[in-house]
C-alpha cells in the first residue's frame, strides 16, 4: 500500500535523528580521544546533574515557577533523561498551557520512541492534549501527518480524514498559515487517488469507478472549498485547480474565489501590519479583533483571538474579551468551558476571570462538585490584593444561593450557603488578614448580603439582627450610612420599635453625618410615633446636634486662635526683615572711599525685591520656581575670563558675584533646557563638573549655577543644550549619583505656566509585575538584595529607595518579567528575615496622593490657600495634628445640605463671602463663629 510505505518511510526517518546528548556515550567513543576532552565532559555532566537537583528542590517549593520549569526541561533533554524529562513535562502541563515550541519539542521526542501501536495511542492522546491550548497550524499539520503513518491500521483512512477536517475547522482560515493544511489534505486525497487506478492497460469494474469518481470528487470538493477562503498566495491555487481539473470551473466556484479575493485585499493591511510589528504586537491584533468584529463572522473572529492569545497568552484583559464574545455570542459549551479553563491557567492571578469562568460554568450546568472544586482552586491561586479574595468569595455565595429553593423551610442548600457564608467570614479574618494586614472587606459586606438573605429569603430577622450587632462591632457605628441600611432592612422586615432602638443608636454614635440620622429619626416619630416618642426624639437630637456644634465651635475657636498668631508672627517676621534690610543699606552708604568703587550699582542692588528665605518646593520636584520668588541666576559670575592675578580671598569672591548684572531664566529655551536639582551646596565648582557629566549628552552651550547674595551656591542650577535632542539625552541621567547624593534632573518647565505640571519618572499606578519591599536593613546593597529575589523569577530590576541626600530608606521595589513570577515571589518572600530585618512584600500600587479640593466653579471657596494663611514659609509640621477632626468633616455636611438633605441643621448653614479669593484666616473664623 502506497501510503502505508511512504508512513513507514517517515517513521523510519524520524528514527534517524534520535535525542543526542545520552549520557553514557561522554561524546566521542574514539578510545585515543583527547584525555583532557573527557575530563572536561566529566565536570560539565556533574555540573548539570548539579543543576537538575537544585531545579528540582526549587519546583518543590514553588511548582508555579515557569522559568524554572523551562530550565529543567532543557537540562533533562540535553542529558538524555528520558523518564525525568517526560515527568518534568507532565507536571509543568497540568499547571500552565504550554507553548507551539514546548509542544513540538515533546511530541517529537515522544515520536521517535513510539513504534508500538500501544505507543502510538499515547502520542495521539499527547497530540489532543496539545491542539487545545492553543490554536497552533504547526502543531494540526504534524498531527495530520504523523496520523498518515497509521492508515495502515484498520479505519486508518478515515482516521487522518477526521483529524484534517478538524484541523480545517481550527485553523483552515488562517490568512497566512491555512494554505499549507489544504494543500496537506489534497496530496493525501491525490495519494488515495493513485492507488485507487486501475493497472495500466485494465479496463477499471463499477465498483473501481465509482470509487475513482468518488474519490476525484473529495479533491474537487476540497479545492472549491480552499478557493472561497481568503488565504495568502489564493491564485496558485486557483491555477492549479485549473490545471488539474479536466472540466471547466462552475461559476459558483468563481464567484465565491472573487468575493474571497476582495476579502484577502480588506485582511492584508492587518496581516502586514502584524509581520512588521515587534512581539507581542498586541495593538496590531486588537485592531484585526475590530475589523473582524464589525465583518462578523464568528469562525473568523474566533481564529484571530485565539491568534492574539498565543502571543500574549498573560493579558488578562484579552482573555476577558475574549470569554466574553464567547459567552455571549457562541455560547457553544465546550468552546466556552475551554477558553475559560485556559485563561486561569495563564493569568490566575486575575480573580475577575475566576469569576467568568463560575459564571460559564453554572450557566452550562456544570456538576455542583466540580464548580466547587474550580472554586477552591481559586482560592490557592494567590491573588495580589484582599479585595480579590472578597470578590471570588461573593461570587460563589450567590451561585450557592441561586441553588436554594426558598420555598422550603429547610435544604441541604440552605444549609451549605450558610455554612459557606460563615466560612467567608472567618476565611477574611484569618487567612486574608494575616496576609493583606486588613480582610478586603472593611464595610462586611458579605456579612451584609447574608443578613439581606436571612431577613427577605428565610424571614429569619433575628439572625439578621446578630448579624448587624457583629458588623457594628467591627467599627462600623460611627458612619450613618450603615445605620440607614440596617435601619431600612428593619424598616422592611422588622417592626418599628427595632427602627425606633436603631436610630436612638445611631444617633447616639454617628460621627460623620449626625445631622442625617436625627432628621429620620424625626420622620420616624413624625408618621408613626405618639408624642411622647416625638418628645424623646426631639430631646435626644437636640442634645446631640448642640454637642456637636459646640464641638465646632471650640474647634474654630482654637483654628482662628492660631491663624492669629502665625498672622502675628508672620508681621513680625516681616517688620524685622525691613529693619535688617534698612540697617544694611545705612552701612553701605557709610562705607566711604573703601567701597566708593560699588556706589554705582548700588541703586540697583538696593531696590532688589526681597528674596525668599527658604527654597520652593518646586525646586526639587525639577520644575522652575515661581516667577515672584524665582530665585535670581548670577550666570558663570566672572566665569567667562580666566582671573589674571591670583586668585582673590572667600570674601572677594563673595562680593564679586553680587556684581555680576541678575540674568533670569529665558522660557523660550526651555526645550534645549535641563533644570538639575538636589545638588550639593557645598560643591566646587558646579560649572565644570556639571559640563564634564553632561558632555557625553550633546554639546553644552552654558551652565547657569544659581547663588544668593552671599554667593553661596544654592543646589540647582540650568543646562542649557545646542540641541533639542541632547536636552533628551540628558534627563537620562536623572538619580545619578554626585557627590554622594541623587542629582535630580528634569525638564525646564516654568510652573506658572503649567501649575499641574509634575515630574516622577516611576509609575504610580498598579503594577502587578513589580513588588514593594519595606523594613530592609539600610546596610542592604541592590546585590544582595536581588540575591534573595532571583530565587522566585527573573529579576528585571531592582530599585533602592533613598531619601535626598542619597541615604537608603530601607524600601525597595522590584520588577520581574511577569505577573506569575511577583504573585509568586509575594507569596514566598513576604515576612522574609534579611539580616534580623523581617521585610514585608507586596504588589506595587501606591496609594494615591490627596490632592487640594478645588472649589466649583461660582462658588465661594471656604479654606484660603496655604500662602494666604501661613506665608511664605507655609505650615508648620507640628501645627498639622491641631485640626479637630470635627472642623475637618465640616465640609461634608455642608454638601449635604445643599443637596436638601439637611435643611434645619444649624451647622448647614451656608453664606458665602463676598470676595473668597482674598478672605483671610481670621475673618475664615469669624466666618465659623457666626454660624
Amino acid at each position: 500500500h502506497k501510503m502505508a510505505a511512504a508512513g513507514a518511510e517517515a517513521a523510519a526517518e524520524e528514527e534517524k535523528r534520535l535525542p543526542e546528548g545520552d549520557p553514557e556515550s561522554g561524546g566521542d567513543s574514539d578510545d585515543e580521544g583527547d584525555s583532557d576532552s573527557s575530563g572536561d565532559g566529566e565536570d560539565e555532566e556533574k555540573e548539570n546533574e548539579a543543576e537538575i537537583q537544585r531545579l528540582e528542590e526549587q519546583l518543590s517549593i514553588n511548582a508555579f515557577d515557569y522559568n524554572c520549569h523551562l530550565d529543567l526541561i532543557k537540562l533533562l533533554r540535553q542529558e538524555g533523561e528520558l523518564v525525568k524529562l517526560r515527568r518534568a513535562r507532565q507536571k509543568m502541563s497540568e499547571l500552565f498551557p504550554l507553548t507551539e515550541e514546548i509542544w513540538l519539542d515533546w511530541l517529537k521526542d515522544e515520536i521517535k520512541m513510539a513504534s508500538e501501536i500501544s505507543e502510538r495511542e499515547k502520542v495521539y492522546e499527547l497530540f489532543e492534549r496539545a491542539v487545545k491550548d492553543y490554536i497552533c497550524p504547526e502543531i494540526w499539520l504534524e498531527y495530520a501527518q504523523y496520523s498518515i503513518g497509521g492508515i495502515g491500521q484498520e479505519g486508518g483512512i478515515e482516521k487522518v480524514r477526521s483529524i484534517f477536517e478538524r484541523a480545517l475547522t481550527a485553523v483552515g482560515l488562517h490568512v497566512t498559515k491555512g494554505t499549507a493544511l489544504w494543500e496537506a489534505y489534497r496530496e493525501f486525497e491525490n495519494a488515495i487517488l493513485e492507488t485507487a487506478q486501475p493497472a495500466p492497460g485494465s479496463i477499471p469494474s463499477p465498483e473501481q469507478q465509482q470509487v475513482l469518481c468518488s474519490q476525484l470528487e473529495k479533491i474537487h470538493t476540497l479545492f472549491r472549498r480552499q478557493l472561497g477562503i481568503p488565504l495568502l498566495d489564493m491564485e496558485a491555487s486557483y491555477a492549479e485547480y485549473e490545471e488539474w481539473s479536466e472540466e471547466p470551473i462552475p461559476e459558483t466556484t468563481i464567484k465565491n474565489y472573487k468575493k474571497a479575493l476582495q476579502q484577502l485585499e480588506k485582511c492584508k493591511p492587518y496581516e502586514e501590519a502584524l509581520l512588521g510589528a515587534e512581539t507581542p504586537k498586541l495593538a496590531e491584533y486588537q485592531a484585526y479583533i475590530d475589523f473582524e468584529m464589525k465583518a462578523g463572522d464568528p469562525a473568523r473572529i474566533q481564529l484571530i483571538y485565539e491568534r492574539a492569545l498565543a502571543e500574549n497568552c498573560l493579558v488578562p484583559d484579552l482573555w476577558a474579551r475574549y470569554n466574553q464574545y464567547l459567552d455571549r455570542q457562541l455560547k457553544v459549551k465546550e468552546l466556552v468551558l475551554s477558553a475559560h479553563d485556559r485563561a486561569v491557567r495563564n493569568c490566575p492571578w486575575t480573580v475577575g476571570l475566576w469569576i467568568r469562568y463560575l459564571l460559564a460554568m453554572e450557566r452550562h450546568r456544570v456538576e455542583h462538585s466540580i464548580i466547587s472544586e474550580m472554586f477552591e482552586k481559586a482560592l490557592n491561586a494567590g491573588f495580589i490584593q484582599a479585595t480579590d479574595y472578597v470578590e471570588i468569595w461573593q461570587a460563589y455565595l450567590d451561585y450557592l444561593r441561586r441553588r436554594v429553593d426558598f420555598t422550603q423551610d429547610s435544604s441541604k442548600e440552605l444549609e451549605e450557603l450558610r455554612s459557606a457564608f460563615a466560612r467567608a467570614v472567618e476565611y477574611l479574618k484569618q487567612e486574608v488578614e494575616e496576609r493583606f494586614s486588613e480582610s478586603g472587606d472593611p464595610s462586611c459586606t458579605i456579612m451584609q448580603n447574608w443578613a439581606r438573605v436571612e431577613a427577605r429569603l428565610c424571614n429569619n430577622m433575628q439572625k439578621a439582627r446578630e448579624l448587624w450587632d457583629n458588623i457594628m462591632t467591627k467599627g462600623n457605628a460611627k458612619y450613618a450610612n450603615m445605620w440607614l441600611e440596617y435601619y431600612n432592612l428593619e424598616r422592611a422586615h422588622g417592626d418599628t420599635q427595632h427602627c425606633r432602638k436603631a436610630l436612638h443608636r445611631a444617633v447616639q454614635c454617628t460621627s460623620d453625618y449626625p445631622e442625617h440620622v436625627c432628621e429620620v429619626l424625626l420622620t420616624l416619630e413624625r408618621i408613626e410615633g405618639t408624642l411622647e416618642d416625638w418628645d424623646a426624639a426631639v430631646q435626644k437630637t437636640e442634645n446631640r446636634l448642640a454637642r456637636v456644634n459646640e464641638q465646632r465651635a471650640k474647634a474654630a475657636e482654637k483654628e482662628a486662635a492660631l491663624a492669629k498668631q502665625e498672622e502675628e508672627r508672620a508681621e513680625q517676621r516681616k517688620q524685622a526683615r525691613a529693619e535688617k534690610k534698612a540697617s544694611k543699606k545705612a552701612k553701605k552708604t557709610k562705607t566711604g572711599d573703601k567701597r566708593k568703587a560699588d556706589e554705582d550699582d548700588e541703586g540697583e542692588w538696593g531696590q532688589e525685591e526681597e528674596l525668599p528665605s527658604k527654597r520652593h518646593r518646586g525646586e526639587g520636584d525639577g520644575v522652575l520656581p515661581e516667577e515672584e520668588d524665582m530665585e535670581v541666576e548670577t550666570g558663570l559670575f566672572g566665569r567667562s575670563e580666566k582671573p589674571d592675578g591670583p586668585a582673590a580671598p572667600k570674601e572677594k569672591a563673595s562680593t564679586s558675584r553680587k556684581d555680576i548684572p541678575k540674568v533670569f531664566h529665558d522660557s523660550s529655551k526651555d526645550k534645549v533646557t535641563v533644570f538639575v536639582s538636589n545638588l550639593s551646596y557645598t560643591m566646587a565648582e558646579p560649572e565644570a563638573k556639571l559640563r564634564e557629566l553632561f558632555g557625553s549628552c550633546g554639546e553644552v552651550v552654558e551652565i547657569r549655577a544659581v547663588f544668593n547674595n552671599k554667593g553661596t551656591f544654592r543646589g540647582y542650577c540650568y543646562v542649557q543644550f545646542r540641541e533639542e535632542e541632547a536636552a533628551r539625552q540628558a534627563l537620562a541621567l536623572d538619580r545619578t549619583a554626585v557627590e554622594g547624593r541623587p542629582m535630580f534632573v528634569s525638564p525646564c518647565v516654568d510652573k506658572n505656566k503649567n501649575p499641574d505640571f509634575k515630574v516622577f519618572r516611576y509609575s504610580t499606578t498598579l503594577e502587578k509585575h513589580k513588588l514593594f519591599i519595606s523594613g530592609l536593613p539600610f546596610s542592604c546593597t541592590k546585590e544582595e538584595l536581588e540575591e534573595v529575589c532571583k530565587a522566585h523569577g527573573n529579576v528585571k530590576d531592582i530599585r533602592l529607595v533613598t531619601n535626598r541626600a542619597g541615604k537608603p530608606k530601607g524600601l525597595a521595589y522590584v520588577e520581574y518579567e511577569n505577573e506569575t513570577q511577583a504573585s509568586q515571589a509575594v507569596l514566598k518572600m513576604d515576612g522574609l528575615t534579611v539580616k534580623d530585618h523581617v521585610i514585608k512584600v507586596m504588589i506595587s500600587n501606591p496609594p494615591l496622593r490627596k490632592l487640594p479640593d478645588r472649589p466649583e466653579p461660582g462658588r465661594a471657596s471656604l479654606a484660603p490657600t496655604p500662602r494666604q494663611i501661613y506665608g511664605a514659609r507655609g505650615k508648620g509640621r507640628t501645627q498639622l495634628s491641631m485640626m479637630p477632626r470635627a472642623l475637618q468633616r465640616q465640609s461634608n455636611p455642608m454638601a449635604k445640605a445643599e443637596n436638601g438633605m439637611v435643611q434645619n441643621s444649624p451647622a448647614a448653614s451656608s453664606d458665602p463671602p463676598a470676595e473668597p479669593k482674598k478672605m483671610s484666616n481670621a475673618d475664615f473664623a469669624k466666618m465659623l463663629l457666626k454660624k
